[in-house]
């Protein structure tokens, strides 16, 4: 009997709240970090460099930066900004809303020196919602990827 109590608390424990996930991606960039920050750090910056966004609308909310995200093909995406250092050229952002089959997702750009030229590293956290992890995790690498190759082709 105490064999079936410490087995049913394991599952139960195991079954739990829901880990976050993680994805990871980076380009490196023929071009100075400052550049390569000039083109990708305004918080709307996104919509010059993303093949996918149509369009980014900035405004503020409760003092942070809010960007409203225009998809190619329709659809919305609304993040807001919750740190920024442009001396370490990075900021940290969050969805508020959108399509994607992510929930509590926390997502940091980063530009760093590299050899001669720069590295791009986008890294996210995020719990899967409405989808397996493993569709979540893509969905999110697919963004990043692209992102990332429009960073290179625009940041020369």
């Amino acid at each position: 009997m105490k064999r079936v109590l410490l087995a049913a608390a394991f599952c139960v424990g195991v079954a739990g709240p829901a880990w976050a996930l993680d994805v990871t991606k980076s380009v490196d960039v023929a071009a100075s970090p400052e550049a390569v920050w000039k083109t990708i750090g305004g918080f709307c910056g996104i919509g010059d460099w993303h093949p996918v966004i149509e369009k980014c609308a900035l405004s503020k909310k409760g003092g942070k930066d809010v960007r409203t995200l225009s998809l190619k093909g329709g659809g919305t995406i609304v993040e807001e900004q919750e740190s920024r250092d442009d001396a370490k050229m990075a900021y940290t952002y969050t969805i508020l809303e959108g399509p994607l089959p992510v929930a509590d997702y926390h997502s940091t750009l980063m530009v760093a020196k590299a050899g001669s030229g720069s590295k791009v590293t986008w890294t996210g956290t995020f719990k899967a919602k409405g989808a397996p992890d493993a569709k979540a995790q893509e969905a999110i690498a697919g963004v990043y990827e692209a992102g990332l190759k429009g960073i290179a082709d625009k940041a020369k």
